[in-house]
C-alpha cells in the first residue's frame, strides 16, 4: 500500500485548458483513419504542469498506426512557437489513436524518450472513434498514465448577468419532430405539416391494401386446401341403383352388391372382343336347318 501511495504522490498535477483539449479532439477527428500529432505549449513547475496552447504538427509522417515528427515538422513548430508563444515552453506532445484506444505503443515510447525526455513533459493521447483520452508522464524515472488531470475553463470566474443579447434564431427550417421540442416563443420556426386530407387518403389506401391482401390470402389457402384434399383423400363413385322414393331402399331385383359385381371385371373371364365374337343369334341353327330341309324334301 505504501509503495503505491508513494508512486501516486510522485505524479505531477496536470492542468489543461479546456479550449486546448477541444482543439486536440477537433484535429484528431479530421483524420479518422490515420494518426495526427502536435506539441503542447505551457508552463512547467515542480509537481505542476500547465498546458495553455498547442501547435499542430504539419508535414508529419502520418500513418494508420504511427506518426513521426519530421525535420519540416519541427521547423514549423518552432517558427510558430517563437512568434506566438515566446515566453512559454514545450511541455509535451499529443497524438491520436483512431480506433486503438488510449496507450503508448513502442513507437510512441521511443518518441517520448528521445524528444520529450524532460520530467515536465507529457504525452496526450486521444481516440476519435471512442472519444477516450488520457495523458502519460514521467513518474519515478518511468512513464505511466497520469491520474491527476484537471480541465480548466479559460472563461471561468466571469459574472453572470444580463448581456442584452437577444435569443438566437434558427437559420434553417425544422423538419423533424425532435427539433420542435422545447422551442422558445421568440424563435421563428418554419415547419411544414402535411394536410389532413393527405393523411386521410394515405390511411384509406393502407386499409384497402390490407383488405385486398387478406382476401387474396384466404382464397389462396382455400384453393390449396381443395387441391390437397382432391389429391390425397379417396373419391367415392356412386353407381346408378334405382331406389324407392318412399322408402329410400333399392327396388326389388336391384342391389348395390349386384351392381358392384357387374361393374367389376372377372379375373377368370377374358374381356369380350366384339370384333372377333359372333353373336349366337346370328349363327344358323344346325338342327333347325336340318328339319326344314327334311320337310322341304
Amino acid at each position: 500500500m505504501s509503495h503505491k501511495a508513494g508512486r501516486a504522490s510522485a505524479q505531477p498535477r496536470l492542468v489543461i485548458n479546456g479550449e486546448v483539449a477541444r482543439q486536440i479532439r477537433q484535429h484528431a477527428r479530421t483524420s479518422p483513419g490515420a494518426e495526427i500529432c502536435g506539441v503542447l505549449i505551457g508552463q512547467d513547475r515542480p509537481g505542476n504542469i500547465q498546458i495553455e496552447a498547442r501547435i499542430a504538427g504539419a508535414n508529419a509522417e502520418e500513418a494508420g498506426a504511427h506518426v513521426t515528427f519530421t525535420q519540416d515538422t519541427w521547423e514549423h513548430i518552432y517558427q510558430i512557437k517563437d512568434k506566438e508563444y515566446p515566453d512559454q515552453r514545450i511541455v509535451g506532445w499529443y497524438h491520436s489513436h483512431p480506433g486503438f484506444g488510449v496507450f503508448l505503443s513502442d513507437h510512441d515510447t521511443f518518441i517520448h524518450k528521445n524528444f520529450f525526455a524532460s520530467p515536465g513533459q507529457v504525452a496526450w493521447v486521444y481516440d476519435p472513434h471512442s472519444d477516450e483520452e488520457g495523458c502519460f508522464g514521467w513518474v519515478n524515472g518511468g512513464i505511466e498514465r497520469l491520474s491527476q488531470i484537471t480541465v480548466a475553463d479559460a472563461h471561468g470566474g466571469e459574472l453572470t448577468q444580463e448581456s442584452g443579447r437577444p435569443e438566437p434564431t434558427l437559420a434553417r427550417p425544422i423538419n423533424s419532430n425532435s427539433d420542435e421540442e422545447h422551442l422558445t416563443t421568440r424563435a421563428r420556426v418554419l415547419v411544414r405539416r402535411a394536410p389532413a386530407s393527405e393523411i386521410d387518403e394515405e390511411s384509406s389506401n393502407d386499409s384497402l391494401l390490407r383488405l385486398t391482401t387478406t382476401i387474396f390470402t384466404f382464397l389462396a389457402a382455400l384453393l390449396l386446401g381443395f387441391f390437397v384434399s382432391w389429391y390425397f383423400f379417396p373419391r367415392v363413385e356412386l353407381l346408378p341403383v334405382p331406389v324407392d322414393p318412399m322408402t329410400g331402399k333399392p327396388l326389388p331385383g336391384y342391389s348395390l352388391e349386384e351392381q358392384l359385381e357387374r361393374s367389376r371385371p372377372s379375373a377368370d373371364q377374358p374381356p369380350a372382343n366384339p370384333s372377333n365374337q359372333t353373336p349366337q343369334s346370328n349363327l344358323p341353327n344346325s338342327s333347325a336347318s336340318k328339319e326344314n330341309h327334311g320337310q322341304s324334301k
